[in-house]
């Protein structure tokens, strides 16, 4: 069984030339797709690393003239490269022309639940009549029973291997979607409706969400308006899918670290925003959290609590984190210096010199990287600030409930943010000015769907004031624990995930058992995918990615040992 090396292509020239154009390069976050996946593989930046050990999978981020003889080369030589846009040379040379750009639109594919998936831009290549390509998913203009105006993904035979040619930019799409188009700077359009006055004056992430407000969203039994799907997990789903079958279809396995430990398929997050800091509400609130037998991230605002709070939630496992206030309205400030004395602030308030989490107050928000480099600075690991704030734009805002990593600017080079984000689905359901929890199952589904993080939020002074309110969280634990969610906090999501990207899968041995460096996270899964005409027998099988797949425990696997005995 041979499993695959894949590797990521990015031309450093043209890197540069981009982004001395004031230009991103956001394809480049197929590394961050592939390492949430748990899938390992090699940054290429020479043409000379791609020749001396070519790889048999092939992403390329970025290229230019030489480079693309290169990749050509490795697909006649039997590799399988894929590809996001390319220019109209670049088309020609396989055969097809290189249509206008257009967008946003709506891309049908096949194998998801969510058969479209909103795009925000596509540059179709059109073949002639009589090629030889092959052809799949359709993509509409504007609407989803919009205009057929292209193919989804083109694949060119090339000598003994392929290129697969995405009309869809993935990566940057999910980076749209996750991050938004642009920077915040101004108010967003408000819901036609008049569910969302995003234009209150008052800058925030919702400001620069890319979903579309008739499109985009479903309404519950009681009417409550929804943004339906979680569109860039989906097309992380999408594009992976297409990578394990390429490899499946070349008689290839790729083998990964599955999302979540042994025995959790999905998890729920509850977190809590002190804001009135009644002492009261958080008395009220602990008393209801053990109730239902979950822990919590307590983020928290100056003055906060009295400190019998903080150690009452920390002994009983409750994670304790900042609620950065940047809302001048209830005195806070944006900016790096506000931010440090609030920290600062916390950790003297709780006793603690480690702080995992931050949700910001009213999910204040600016620019595109500033709160992440502050993030970085003062040690703060993971965010939780990209939500809705109002009735009309709860669910998925950002495309997602899925931890990631976010992705920096031109000016910035593109480089990853050393912070984890968790964004949330709503807050306080059942409050009168709010949604009610009719939105639960809904939520729940389609976070089960992907197998992602169902992230609610509440107040404990609305908790505490609101017997409905709290029945809502009473609702939430109970249908999520019916569903098979693990309740995490955010320190235990952001430990998760760091820990399980430290792992480099290196091969099969001869019993097709997962070949690693590093020991593995406890509890951790390593899935193999099946060949094409490979039985099962009785080992646990599970689908993965459209694909049936081997499944070991983290003890199971083989590690190898990178450095002799002494």
């Amino acid at each position: 069984m041979k499993a695959v090396r894949i590797g990521v292509y990015r031309d450093r020239g043209t890197e540069k030339e981009t982004w001395c154009r004031g230009e991103n390069v956001f394809t480049r976050y197929i590394e961050e797709i592939l390492s949430h996946a748990g899938i390992t593989f090699d940054r290429l930046n020479e043409i000379s690393q791609m020749e001396q050990q070519p790889p048999d999978v092939l992403f390329v981020t970025a290229a230019g003239e030489p480079a693309w003889e290169a990749v050509l080369r490795l697909a006649d030589q039997g590799g399988e490269v894929m590809i996001f846009g390319g220019g109209p040379d670049l088309a020609r040379r396989l055969g097809a022309a290189a249509g206008p750009a257009f967008g946003p639109g709506y891309a049908e594919v096949s194998g998801l639940k969510t058969p479209l998936l909103r795009f925000l831009k596509g540059v179709p290549w059109h073949l002639p009549s009589d090629s030889s390509a092959a052809e799949e998913g359709c993509l509409r203009a504007g609407s989803p029973d919009g205009k057929h105006s292209g193919t989804l993904i083109t694949r060119f035979s090339v000598g003994a291997g392929w290129v697969t040619r995405w009309a869809i930019d993935v990566p940057t799409t999910v980076v749209h979607l996750q991050q938004g188009k642009n920077p915040v700077t101004a108010d967003g359009h408000p819901a036609p409706d008049g569910t969302a006055d995003l234009d209150e004056g008052i800058l925030k992430a919702d400001d620069g969400f890319a979903l579309d407000w008739e499109w985009d969203r479903s309404d519950t039994e009681t009417g409550e308006r929804y943004f339906a799907h979680p569109y860039a997990d989906l097309w992380r789903e999408t594009l992976l899918r297409d990578l394990f079958n390429r490899v499946r279809v070349r008689g290839w396995t790729l083998p990964f670290i599955d999302r979540w430990p042994g025995g959790v398929s999905q998890v729920a997050m509850i977190s809590l925003d002190s804001d009135s800091n009644l002492d009261e509400s958080a008395e009220t609130t602990l008393k209801l959290l053990d109730e239902c037998g979950v822990c919590a991230t307590w983020c928290m605002m100056e003055p906060g609590y009295h400190p019998s709070v903080y150690s009452c939630a920390v002994g009983e496992g409750h994670e304790m984190a900042l609620h950065y206030n940047a809302f001048d309205r209830d005195g806070g400030s944006w900016g790096e210096k506000a931010f440090a004395e609030q920290l600062r602030w916390l950790k003297e308030a709780i006793g603690c010199e480690r702080v995992v989490s931050n949700k910001n107050h009213y999910t204040r928000f600016e620019g595109w990287g500033e709160l992440f480099r502050w993030c970085e600075k003062y040690g703060m690991e993971s965010d939780q600030t990209r939500g809705p704030s109002k009735k009309g734009n709860i669910g998925f805002l950002f495309g997602t409930c899925h931890p990631y990593f976010p992705i920096a600017r031109g000016d910035e080079e593109n480089r990853f943010y050393d912070v984890l984000e968790i964004g949330f689905l709503t807050q306080d359901l059942n409050l009168d000015r709010l949604a009610d929890t009719s939105v639960i199952v809904p939520f729940l589904q389609a976070v089960e769907q992907v197998r992602g993080v169902s992230h609610f939020l509440f107040h404990p002074i609305h908790l505490h004031r609101e017997e409905a309110v709290r029945n809502a969280l009473r609702t939430v634990v109970r249908e999520a624990e019916n569903r098979g969610f693990r309740f995490w906090t955010g320190q235990a999501i952001n430990g998760w995930e760091r820990s399980r990207r430290k792992q480099r899968i290196t091969g099969v041995d001869d019993q097709r058992r997962p070949v690693m460096t590093g020991v593995p996270p406890r509890d951790s899964v390593v899935m193999v995918p099946l060949l094409r005409d490979e039985e099962p027998h009785e080992e646990p099988v599970e689908m993965r990615f459209g694909v049936p797949c081997r499944k070991w425990l983290s003890h199971q696997v083989l590690v190898e040992r990178t450095l002799p005995f002494p």
